[in-house]
């Protein structure tokens, strides 16, 4: 199945005492790269994240988001420093003593410098956090991927849709060539009579000069080549896996044997045609830089 590489998928909601935040974006790259933002304190599950998208996604460049917040707190302790409130209280009566002021060091006072108290949170059990996470990723994976098929199934159509019209081509030429060849066996007869006027033409000198030429503009071989690439290149729109990479490198050698053929060609009529091909050529390389 031909997808895009380019989708989106978001999903918001309590999973299992957590309330996720899960975004996922992606656009075309010739590989797979990644890169989150994922809440501070939960940064431990990027790697996990990572390898989970890797199962369902080949190429593209993938964004993520995730937003983890407990809906209740694990058990938090609270310590004193001891030494650095000694410190603080210390300072502040010897404030006090030199400049004559009032002593009114309380309770309050030393509450306005946290860096004497010492939070201490409960560890949070990894594979918990992960089990609600993957949910999470789970269920803004379907609208990513349903976004990426969808937008395949419209790619697939327009690129075969402009492979038959290049088929439809390559006939003409098909057609067309014996036809050059004729022409200019007519054209060489026309001229060595006007050259030679009234003496003998040798009939042996102008099917030997047109053989020559039917020689130089043949293209036989390459109009099968391109029927084959156009068979492997519906063969792989049909297949269930990525094939961008592989799409990309039928449509090159589709393009190599359109130039052989753009370069034997001694009529305008195939020249005209030779553009036309690679033209639409040129369309699908774009769009399939775009298949996963």
């Amino acid at each position: 199945m031909v997808r895009s590489m380019t989708g989106f998928g978001r999903y918001e909601n309590a999973v299992n005492g957590y309330h996720i935040i899960a975004e996922i974006r992606s656009v075309n790259h010739r590989y797979f790269e990644y890169s989150s933002r994922i809440t501070r304190s939960y940064s431990f599950l990027d790697d996990k994240v990572k390898a989970y998208l890797k199962e369902y996604i080949s190429r593209g460049k993938v964004d993520v988001f995730l937003s983890i917040d407990a809906l209740e707190d694990p058990e938090t302790k609270i310590e004193l420093n001891h030494s650095l409130a000694s410190g603080y209280v210390k300072a502040l009566r010897e404030l006090a003593s030199s400049y004559g002021l009032q002593d009114d060091v309380t309770v309050s006072t030393l509450a306005r410098y946290p860096d004497i108290f010492m939070i201490h949170k409960s560890p949070e059990d990894e594979d918990i956090v992960w089990a609600a996470v993957s949910v999470a990723l789970e269920k803004a994976l379907r609208p990513f991927l349903e976004m990426r098929r969808e937008e395949g199934k419209r790619m697939k159509a327009d690129v075969l849709q402009r492979a038959q019209a290049i088929m439809q081509i390559v006939a003409q030429i098909e057609d067309r060539s014996p036809q050059t060849v004729a022409e200019y066996r007519e054209k060489l007869l026309i001229h060595l009579k006007e050259v030679l006027a009234d003496t003998q033409i040798e009939q042996q000198r102008v099917l030997t000069e047109a053989a020559i030429f039917a020689d130089k503009v043949a293209v036989a071989e390459e109009t099968v080549r391109l029927r084959s690439h156009y068979e492997q290149f519906c063969s792989f729109l049909e297949a269930d896996e990525a094939v961008g990479r592989k799409l990309d490198f039928i449509v090159q050698e589709m393009n190599r044997e359109t130039n052989t053929i753009g370069s034997k060609a001694q009529d305008a009529a195939v020249a005209h045609m030779v553009v036309d091909m690679k033209a639409e050529l040129e369309k699908i390389r774009e769009q399939i830089q775009n298949i996963e």
